[in-house]
């Protein structure tokens, strides 16, 4: 109520000046208010330049994912929470025979960083697709490949066979300003070069479910179909990606985030010279500070990452980093909370020097590092992501199973997602993988760290090699 009567207030005096304004002469007060009114007007931000030099970079991105039939639970794409509701509210949903998953279509954005086709867009545009076509501003179209994804950073890579594309300008996102204009261009709901503009409402905004990215956080209108814009500043250079907003429902709310172009660039040069990122790794396990734990360090405020544990043999030991140690800084960059310094770790190359400013024993000190690549826990992920993808649930066979199969391995109870694509199915045994025979699950996780693994599947007494790849070939 109290702010209903203060607006009101509000617009009965503006209405009371612009009245007695036509009664009377204005004084030199409201001449100079006007002037500047008139000055800022006369500022205010163009983007018709920006948005016909850069319009021919961004490209839109259809996604395609085929029909197909799968069996039982686990069907990609069918979230389980979703098969719950059905089962709590007792509707009738077969989980036992195949599913027929129809065809399923997607669109994103992207934009054109090289020549010969090189394509920056978001790693969930292109997740799961059996085919992608590109389609630029003069409406041409391109089957596109994947050369690499990232989940963590949610950048990919795609490649497209064409010659003389018009490439964007990459700028610097680390000299952005929170206010500082800013603009996109993409194709929300398939709406081609579709222009939105706004401000940089924060910097380096961390969001709980990522922690290896300091988002640019705008007001740039984002919509289903922008993923993978670019973010321009007023130059026309790029300084960031589109990736997610922040909406209680479904659609735009004013909270947009983007992903940095320098780590961006840093992501991309990986994924096309390996197909993979790798990461550094210092080997340190932190928490978070609170007040009443800062007071007790002898810091002032609650800023820094709290050293719990160091892991042996690693970077943090070899540089001296001890358990009760307050990370404060990296390379002169302020550690303002524990999730924070994943961030900086990340975007360090493996083998390059840093130096940490720690806070020990109400002191400040600066320790030299070496950052290292943690490759075994990469390769890990990436073997469990793949396993989790192949979409087989095993155990070992007993004694008797392996007495009457005569054979060793791991029996199938349930397959679905690539296995079952490339026809394997509940009751066989999955022999050797990659020509090692496998006796326990571990032994699958180990040989599913590349792009593809080759099973020897034996049913009914007959075998069989399918080769499962990973990545989709385009």
């Amino acid at each position: 109520m109290f702010a209903s009567k203060f607006v009101r207030s509000a617009v009965f005096t503006l209405v009371v000046a612009s009245a007695s304004s036509l009664a009377f002469s204005p004084s030199d007060a409201q001449a100079s208010f006007f002037n500047s009114t008139s000055n800022q007007q006369v500022q205010l931000p163009d983007f018709v330049k920006l948005v016909e030099e850069n319009g021919p970079g961004v490209v839109n991105i259809q996604m395609i994912r085929n029909a197909r039939t799968v069996e039982g639970m686990g069907i990609p794409g069918l979230d389980p929470r979703g098969a719950e509701i059905f089962r709590r509210f007792g509707i009738p949903f077969n989980f036992g025979g195949p599913q027929e998953i129809p065809e399923q279509r997607g669109t994103g954005s992207g934009f054109i960083v090289s020549p010969d086709g090189i394509i920056m867009t978001n790693a969930h545009v292109v997740e799961g697709a059996d085919e992608l076509i590109v389609r630029l501003t003069d409406k041409r179209e391109f089957k596109g490949k994947v050369l690499g994804s990232d989940k963590k950073t949610d950048i990919a890579i795609i490649k497209i066979e064409a010659k003389d594309l018009p490439v964007l300008k990459i700028g610097d996102s680390s000299k952005l300003k929170v206010g500082e204009w800013v603009a996109a261009i993409g194709s929300p709901f398939g709406l081609d070069n579709t222009v939105t503009a706004g401000i940089v409402s924060a910097l380096s905004r961390n969001l709980p479910s990522d922690q290896y990215v300091p988002f640019i956080q705008t007001d740039v209108a984002v919509n289903p179909g922008n993923s993978g814009v670019p973010l321009f500043n007023m130059n026309g250079e790029v300084v960031g990606i589109n990736s997610q907003i922040f909406s209680t429902s479904g659609g735009f709310m004013g909270l947009s985030f983007a992903i940095p172009i320098d780590l961006a660039m840093q992501i991309k040069d990986q994924l096309v010279k390996d197909g993979r990122v790798t990461r550094g790794y210092v080997g340190v396990y932190i928490q978070e500070l609170t007040q009443e734990l800062a007071n007790s360090f002898g810091l002032k405020t609650p800023e820094g990452a709290l050293v719990t544990k160091i892991e042996k043999d690693s970077p943090a030991e070899k540089a001296g980093l001890k358990v009760g140690d307050v990370i404060l800084a990296m390379n002169g960059t302020k550690v303002t909370s524990s999730v924070s310094l994943p961030m900086l770790v990340s975007t360090m190359r493996p083998g390059s020097t840093a130096t940490l400013t720690v806070f020990r024993d109400k002191q400040k000190l600066d320790l030299q590092i070496t950052i290292g690549s943690n490759k075994a826990a990469e390769e890990q992920q990436v073997a469990t992501e793949n396993v989790n993808r192949l979409g087989v649930v095993t155990r070992p066979l007993s004694k008797e199973e392996e007495k009457q199969a005569e054979t060793s391995g791991l029996l199938v109870t349930q397959a679905s997602g690539l296995a079952s694509k490339a026809g394997i199915r509940e009751g066989d045994i999955l022999v050797t993988a990659n020509g090692i025979t496998l006796k326990k699950q571990q032994d699958l996780l180990a040989q599913c760290k590349g792009d593809k693994v080759l099973l020897l599947v034996q049913r009914d007494g007959g075998r069989i090699f399918i080769p499962v790849r990973f990545t989709t070939k385009k």
